[in-house]
């Protein structure tokens, strides 16, 4: 991320707390890679679980994080690009899934797809995972 976290929770029309700033933190860290809700708790040991869990929704609703979906069971959470905003999510993009590690992270560079649907059906959610093994499982 270009900005500092006062940007961002500036730029989403977010307060700044501790929580947010820990969180955001964590996220800017992980450079892309998806994290599980129960890792954030490991993460944050001492943090309210409720307070975690409604932090991640905001930031979900205000277009800082977008949830993937990999074949994990746990909801995993990644930074969204600059661009997301409260009414407009720009991360329709691929998720790489290591089979042996459990890593989930964000692939920018995926041709988009033509996907027929039949008559009458309607998307409303695409989610592609790549699944494979990442650079320190592969070796």
């Amino acid at each position: 991320m270009e900005h500092s976290i006062s940007d961002i929770l500036k730029r989403h029309s977010l307060r700044r707390t501790p929580m947010r700033e820990q969180v955001l933190n964590i996220f800017i860290a992980a450079n892309r890679e998806a994290i599980a809700h129960p890792d954030l708790e490991r993460l944050m040991p001492d943090a309210d679980r409720i307070t975690l869990y409604r932090t991640l929704k905001s930031f979900e609703e205000k277009g800082i994080l977008h949830q993937v979906v990999d074949t994990g069971s746990a909801a995993k959470y990644a930074l969204c690009h600059e661009a997301c905003t409260e009414h407009q999510h720009n991360d329709h993009h691929a998720h790489f899934h290591c089979q042996d590690c459990g890593k989930t992270v964000c692939i920018d560079a995926v041709l988009p797809m033509d996907i027929q649907t039949p008559p009458g059906f309607q998307v409303k959610q695409a989610h592609l995972v790549l699944e494979g093994l990442c650079e320190k499982c592969g070796d």
